[in-house]
């Protein structure tokens, strides 16, 4: 099994002066400890999934993924998820294609639809939305289905070197260069995220290399996870796409407890149950930002980690 490091939440204590040497000291550690791979997420204000507020210091996530991708040498590199209305697929493209080419070929594209709702979220004020906030355009969850598509077929035309003219429903591009291409041929690998059964399994199953699937806890997981997987084979079935050329990952957590040698040894147990519904990514947060007692703890197991073997697709 495969074994991610995410970065996401960065309200340490001190002042924001600090937090770089933070980050490059979880990206390095994990980097040499044998991480698989380190991952951003694309958001501009923090997430109530957190536990912190809107204010909470929040970076941004192409700009972070540079910044780590200069002071590591081995892991691979990504964003869970893009969102298709923050970017113009061009822009992103290019953006992924960079980075591929400066770090030698270790960057994958992870992007999604965004939010699983339209317009402001549910009981959240219209200031701490970030697309309002920033006054970046949020179109209809229907609409961003559509483009994630788009971004997706251009994705895979650019990466190809095909510079005829893209002409899709919501993005014109009249010549989509990319010079240089990527260092990976044919192709940086494309990860879908989120767990929609009719539109975005399809469009993992049609266009990409890995899906990103949720282990929250508290959740009935093992039955979860199996339909959605299910879901998916379906998919790929109906397309003539073989399923095990899937990556099959995961967004979870790992929290220590009280406990850390206990708590370190649940979390392996849980990780084999993963592996035996053919997962074989998982991609961590902490329950707070990474301190470095949780962060040693994992990484001191990871070859424990590299030995799980996923169940065959």
């Amino acid at each position: 099994m495969k074994l991610g490091i995410s970065i996401t939440n960065f309200s340490w204590p001190g002042p924001a002066s600090e937090i770089g040497d933070r980050v490059g000291h979880i990206a390095q550690l994990a980097d040499q400890a044998g991480a698989d791979s380190l991952w951003t997420m694309d958001h501009f204000f923090q997430i109530r999934l957190s536990g912190q507020p809107p204010e909470a210091p929040m970076l941004e996530a192409y700009a972070t993924l540079a910044f780590i991708a200069g002071i590591t040498r081995r892991s691979r590199l990504g964003v869970t998820v893009t969102s298709v209305a923050y970017r113009h697929p061009g822009v992103l493209i290019k953006t992924v294609t960079t980075l591929d080419v400066l770090t030698g070929g270790r960057v994958t594209l992870g992007v999604g639809a965004g939010a699983p709702w339209n317009g402001l979220p549910p009981g959240m004020s219209p200031k701490d939305f970030e697309a309002i906030g920033l006054g970046l355009p949020f179109p209809s969850l229907a609409e961003r289905f559509e483009r994630l598509e788009e971004v997706l077929q251009l994705a895979h035309q650019m990466w190809r070197g095909d510079e005829e003219p893209f002409m899709g429903t919501h993005y014109q591009l009249a010549r989509p260069l990319n010079s240089p291409n990527s260092v990976q041929r044919p192709r940086p690998p494309i990860l879908v995220g989120g767990t929609g059964e009719q539109k975005t399994l399809r469009l993992v199953a049609q266009y990409a290399d890995a899906c990103n699937l949720f282990d929250l806890s508290g959740t009935r997981f093992q039955g979860n996870l199996a339909h959605k997987l299910s879901v998916l084979r379906r998919h790929c079935d109906d397309l003539g796409r073989d399923y095990a050329e899937i990556e099959k990952t995961v967004a979870s957590y790992v929290d220590l407890g009280d406990e850390p040698s206990a708590g370190l040894q649940r979390w392996l147990d849980h990780l084999g149950e993963l592996a035996g519904l053919g997962i074989e990514h998982v991609i961590i947060s902490a329950p707070g930002p990474w301190d470095d007692a949780t962060l040693e703890a994992v990484c001191s197991v990871i070859p424990e980690v590299h030995a799980i073997t996923p169940a065959a697709a």
